[in-house]
């Protein structure tokens, strides 16, 4: 049963919402005003908030705007009722995060449809963001995956393998395996059209980015633990690779989608 957070001012108009969505098998819950509602959904994290734009103290959008910088409510779907909606509030409600307008009055079709259509969309996302949590969390655990099938190249995949935590270079690679430095450099190259040093690098980069998005270790223990007892220059290495840096990159990425989720959605109307 999905929870559905009303947010209106008006007694009468809330009521309707509430007892038109009970009886279509949701669970409603009312809030009177903007600060009320934003305390209800921190408590309760519906899956939806149906919020008036009009409203004494706090109206919508600044109630929009306060669940959209907190990481509990950040993504959940929000609905703005409005009596009148001209272009400059329907960009105002878009640029704060807004899911969907509602006008006053509304029918319960439309009602419905405007909550099943965010509802659909929300699902897809989650799921799609658990897939990718899945494929970083495969790529950190599942080796075969991670490196080239190549039988030239197994004991170099092996010795990073084992060996990537602790701070390695071509020269410890190139002695394990027992091949002369420039002889591993082109061969290596040649095989994967990368560098030892890249092989090392990014094998670091995926266990570090599933260690910022599956625990809560500091980035100065997770630099240490993928090989880099320098957090500093962890911090900078990741930010050239990523374009942000490892804590930024852990909030973004644990609120919303990284780079690109959104567009890899379906198309959902």
């Amino acid at each position: 049963m999905k929870n559905i957070l009303v947010i209106e001012d008006e007694t009468p108009t809330r009521n309707l919402f509430l007892n038109c969505l009970k009886s279509e098998g949701f669970c409603p819950i009312g809030a009177e005003n903007g600060i009320v509602g934003i305390q209800r959904a921190r408590e309760c994290s519906p899956d939806l908030v149906l919020c008036d734009v009009l409203m004494p103290e706090l109206d919508g959008y600044s109630v929009l705007s306060t669940l959209r910088q907190d990481p509990v409510t950040a993504i959940i779907p929000f609905i703005l009722l409005t009596v009148t909606l001209t272009k400059s509030e329907l960009r105002k409600g878009m640029n704060l995060g807004a899911d969907d307008y509602l006008t006053k009055p509304c029918t319960v079709e439309e009602l419905l449809a405007a909550i099943a259509a965010r509802l659909k969309k929300q699902t897809a996302l989650k799921q799609w963001y658990v897939n990718q949590q899945s494929s970083i969390k495969s790529q950190s655990t599942d080796t075969a995956t991670f490196y080239p099938t190549n039988s030239r190249l197994s004991k170099v995949f092996q010795y990073i393998e084992e060996n990537y935590h602790q701070q390695i270079s071509l020269s410890n690679v190139a002695q394990a395996v027992g091949y002369s430095h420039a002889y591993l450099t082109n061969l290596v190259k040649r095989q994967t059209k990368r560098s030892v040093h890249d092989w090392i690098v990014e094998r670091r980069m995926t266990e570090a980015r599933y260690l910022l998005l599956n625990t809560d270790e500091t980035i100065n223990r997770i630099a240490n633990k993928v090989g880099y007892p320098d957090a500093g220059y962890f911090i900078r290495l990741f930010r050239q690779i990523h374009k942000l840096p490892p804590k930024e990159w852990r909030n973004t990425s644990r609120i919303q989608p990284v780079d690109g989720y959104f567009s890899a959605l379906p198309s959902l109307n």
